[in-house]
């Protein structure tokens, strides 16, 4: 289900059971309470006119019980005891109020009235003043802001099953309701398990031997040890990160959907992280302000100083179109600063503060101005009023030292254009001179004249005069080679000329000399002129000397007609004078010259990062309703106003670092909620973490650590988590270590009826959930058991096209102008490549990964969904990837088993499987393929193979699509 849908009908839910509660309050007689059971209906449907940021229509204040009662301009609001006569109930119940939106459920005013009623109770005395941003004590008091706590470890009846205090945590809660964890899952099962969690790819045969065949006590953590330490562990999990970045290659916003160059540097950041294990807290100071962290200018950078810079590409990851002209400039420059908002507070602190843009948040105690106060915070880098697009936003990476290099290269390179030029005017005005022969000669001068006036200078009879003239007329540098068609075509007629005349001249005395020649020695002199010197009898020789014009040829006419040989001459002549008058050839060899000049230069390359302006920090002024045309005061930046006051030293963000060329407001931030003492940053990268190795987190709503957010399951185990991970350097892969060695972990996923009747979602973990893979993990599995899987690291996406049935494929596109289809240009071995380092289109998703859920960035992904819809078995049966896949598995395995079907599908089994068939699957999966055979035996294949090629090719897409490949138990 959708989260976002999860959460309304969470929140229909809680309405439901708040009437139930009323009810059975009013039954008990227990009365209600305006902290527990009224406030929170105010403040969806009445606060935002009465009571938030100072506005107080009719002079009416709601968020206390003694505003209420004093009242407005309309007398008192209620009166404690007589629902009837409380002008609130008046109002809900005639829909006057509230006048905009939906209108008060029955149920909720019904809980008004039974408040009122009942006397209109507060648990607590009321604060003697409140400002703007009051928050009640029941916000302060909500468990995600409230200080992480270093819960102990509880006491279990079963201490043997502890292996990792997480254990505990989960078995006390288990034996609460009699119950204990499952058995452990078999070594195959875990070693499965293991590879997909930590690296996303099944196991090689000869890993999973190796692991299989070491029966020390400690062979599956030194399998951990392995993977945490494999170059893919940073793909995988590089992967979780970038959906909450909402990474994409493609600028997203409208249809234009342009191309996001060098981000995929941002996405290597993360992978290279993740592989060396950076610690989270400087994980996130280096996204949120890495560029704080060195002085600009951004020249001549470390690798160090680099890697800063292009972390800051996290807050560069929201859909911008505001470098492609869109209608609505402002409206777009202010999204792009409302979706990073968006994605910062989703990601790293789990709150829906994108909320509180319009108004205060209606369920979580987030003032509007605190909405603005964040803003505050990235305005300096994302300043509205002076606006940089993409294009202007990134920052060159080349050194001065290959800069002077280039601009020397470059140097040359014009210097050549400038020959070029130079001649680009000679072959203009001999083509010019060439072309006036055709003008009569009493306009030639005139003819001239008009084509070097330039155009705006013409006269009207200029004009006219060209019109005449329409080849000098559109004499140009860049036409010049539809006159070399001309002179191609006059130089071919020269030089067809001279051959034919040759030859005709050659024939002439050919035929006079035999003439001359007696009948009776014809025959002779025929044969002389066929037979080669040294060969030619006493009697040809003789007759030769006779008759000399009998060896005449094209090479030796000037020796026999030497006037019709200069004539010939003169036709070569004139072509090659032609040839060379041809001006494409002579610009195009410059033109090559300037390339390899070029060629040599250092690669400029850039980076995609959030940099601020030095000296310019704009000031944030709160929007009215949300709305930039409506600036209201001006705020300074903050943190989130709950956290801050639970906070035993609150810390404050200053509005300008003297110390920074920067306002230093990001850094600030940064170190902030990295100090070990925010009570969200901790909490909601352990859960986050979590997630991804039980399939659902402790809290099972990752990006709404709020009151419509789920509690938490094992609260006591989320905060000895978050404490433990800060406490130990906020190490991720020793994070993982623990979790995974843990016997919650290592639990089997078999189900019980037991268990089922009490537990039936598994909220306590008494076993291991099924899951099916990511989108990702699947096209990344299904090309790894074929053994063509490319697994070099980093670099530019792999571009994406659409095919001829309007799918979007890996492959480089190829169409016109008109968007039609042109031949089809054959990719490389990319093709191959990890799913992470295919190009992340929002308008066009690659299709094998689109269905099966692969995250839309908009603006990122908060959790992903898993379906089950007929079209994913149907792209398993159909689509050209899985054809072409099940083909390249089938190769595999006869080039390592040829005609041995028994160890094919034994080899097969591992690869797609991770573990070694029964007797009685190999006997089936053969019978199986012979089974096969027959139906190819009557179809000619296209595609050159056999029967038996094409009948393995059948059994491994039934391999690839069956759920055993697609989901880890």
């Amino acid at each position: 289900m959708n989260e976002r849908l999860f959460l309304v009908c969470l929140l229909f839910v809680s309405c439901c059971l708040s009437v139930a509660q009323a009810a059975d309050s009013a039954n008990k007689k227990t009365p209600l309470s305006f902290e527990n059971d009224v406030r929170k209906i105010l403040k969806v449907h009445c606060l935002h006119c009465h009571g938030e940021n100072g506005e107080k229509e009719g002079n009416l204040d709601l968020r206390l019980k003694r505003f209420m009662v004093k009242g407005g301009d309309s007398g008192a609001a209620i009166v404690p005891g007589k629902s009837d006569q409380s002008e609130l109930i008046t109002r809900v119940v005639a829909q006057e109020m509230p006048p905009e939106g939906k209108h008060m459920p029955e149920a909720e005013i019904e809980i008004l009235k039974q408040w009122i009623d009942q006397g209109a109770h507060t648990l607590r005395p009321e604060p003697e003043k409140i400002g703007a941003d009051y928050i009640a004590p029941d916000d302060l008091a909500f468990w995600s802001f409230q200080p992480v706590k270093n819960s102990p470890v509880p006491q279990v009846k079963q201490p043997k099953l502890v292996r990792q205090p997480v254990d505990a945590f989960l078995l006390a809660k288990l034996e609460e309701k009699k119950l204990s964890f499952s058995s452990q899952a078999s070594k195959t099962s875990l070693a499965r398990r293991a590879f997909y969690d930590l690296i996303g790819l099944p196991p090689q045969p000869e890993e999973l031997k190796q692991y299989l065949e070491d029966k020390s006590p400690d062979a599956y953590e030194k399998l951990i040890d392995r993977l945490l330490a494999s170059k893919h562990y940073g793909e995988r999990w590089g992967r979780h990160w970038l959906d909450v970045a909402g990474y994409a290659d493609s600028e997203g916003y409208n249809n234009k959907d342009r191309e996001r160059l060098w981000a995929f540097r941002y996405r290597d950041y993360v992978i290279r992280a993740f592989n060396e294990d950076k610690p989270y807290d400087q994980f996130l100071r280096e996204q949120l302000a890495g560029d704080e962290m060195i002085k600009p200018p951004y020249k001549n950078l470390s690798p160090e100083d680099l890697e800063k810079l292009v972390a800051t590409g996290f807050l560069r990851m929201a859909p911008d179109g505001t470098g492609s002209n869109p209608a609505e400039k402002e409206v777009a420059k202010n999204q792009v600063v409302t979706d990073t908002i968006d994605i910062v507070s989703s990601s790293v602190l789990g709150m829906t503060v994108a909320c509180a843009q319009c108004h205060d948040h209606k369920y979580d105690p987030i003032p509007q101005n605190d909405y603005y106060r964040f803003r505050a915070i990235f305005e300096p880098a994302l300043d509205w009023k002076s606006w940089r697009t993409p294009a202007s936003r990134r920052i060159s990476i080349m050194s001065d030292a290959d800069r002077k290099i280039a601009n020397e290269l470059e140097a040359e390179a014009k210097k050549v254009l400038g020959e070029r030029t130079a001649l680009v005017n000679q072959f203009i005005d001999r083509t010019l001179e060439r072309e006036l022969l055709d003008v009569p000669e009493d306009k030639r001068d005139l003819t001239r004249t008009a084509y070097k006036t330039t155009g705006k200078k013409r006269t009207k009879e200029q004009v006219a005069l060209l019109k005449n003239y329409p080849r000098i007329n559109r004499l140009s540098a860049g036409s010049l080679y539809l006159y070399d068609r001309t002179l191609h075509e006059q130089s071919g007629k020269a030089a067809t000329k001279a051959k034919q005349l040759a030859k005709e001249l050659v024939e002439k005395i050919s035929k006079e000399t035999l003439s001359r020649i007696p009948e009776a020695q014809k025959k002779i002199a025929l044969a002389a002129k066929k037979t080669a010197e040294k060969k030619r009898t006493p009697e040809q020789k003789k007759l030769i000397a006779e008759f000399p014009g009998l060896l005449v040829s094209v090479s030796n006419l000037e020796k026999f007609d030497p006037k019709g040989a200069a004539q010939v001459q003169h036709f070569k002549d004139e072509a090659k004078r032609l040839t060379e008058l041809k001006t494409q050839g002579i610009l195009n060899k410059l033109n090559d010259k300037v390339a390899k000049i070029r060629e040599k230069k250092p690669k400029e390359e850039f980076v995609r990062v959030l940099t601020e302006v030095p000296g310019k920090v704009p000031k944030t002024f709160f929007f009215n309703r949300g709305d930039f045309e409506q600036p209201k005061h001006e705020l300074l930046p903050a943190g989130l106003s709950v956290v801050k006051s639970n906070l035993k030293k609150p810390i404050e963000i200053p509005a300008q670092n003297n110390d920074l060329q920067t306002s230093g407001r990001r850094l600030a931030y940064a170190k902030y909620i990295t100090n070990g003492e925010h009570p969200l940053t901790a909490r909601v990268f352990v859960n986050r973490v979590w997630l991804h190795h039980f399939g659902k987190g402790i809290v099972a709503s990752p990006t709404d650590f709020g009151k419509l957010g789920i509690p938490p399951t094992h609260l006591e185990l989320l905060d000895w988590l978050a404490h433990d991970f800060v406490s130990n350097g906020w190490k991720i892969k020793r994070l993982h270590k623990m979790l995974m060695t843990s016997t919650a972990y290592m639990q089997s996923s078999q189900r019980s009826a037991d268990y089922d009747v009490i537990d039936p979602d598994n909220l306590l973990y008494g076993r291991m959930p099924v899951r099916r893979l990511e989108a990702e993990t699947i096209r990344d599995s299904v090309i790894a058991v074929t053994g063509k899987l490319k697994t070099d690291l980093y670099g530019e996406p792999v571009p994406v096209k659409e095919d001829e049935v309007g799918q979007i494929v890996v492959g480089i596109a190829n169409v016109d102008s008109a968007g039609r289809q042109k031949k089809a240009i054959k990719m490389d071995d990319r093709k191959f490549r990890r799913s992470v380092y295919i190009t992340v289109s929002r308008s066009k998703p690659l299709a094998v990964l689109d269905m099966f859920d692969a995250p839309k960035m908009e603006p990122n992904c908060e959790k992903r969904s898993s379906s089950t819809v007929a079209p994913q078995s149907l792209l398993m049966m159909n689509s050209g990837f899985m054809v072409e896949h099940s083909t390249y598995f089938a190769e595999r395995l006869q080039k390592t088993h040829a005609g041995n079907k028994q160890e094919q599908v034994k080899l097969a089994w591992m690869l797609a499987f991770g573990k070694v068939p029964t007797a009685d699957e190999v006997k089936q999966s053969v019978e199986f393929i012979v089974s096969q055979i027959p139906q190819f035996n009557t179809t000619k294949a296209s595609s050159g193979k056999t029967p038996e090629q094409l009948a393995l090719a059948t059994f491994c897409q039934a391999l690839l699509s069956s759920n055993e490949f697609l989901y880890v138990d």
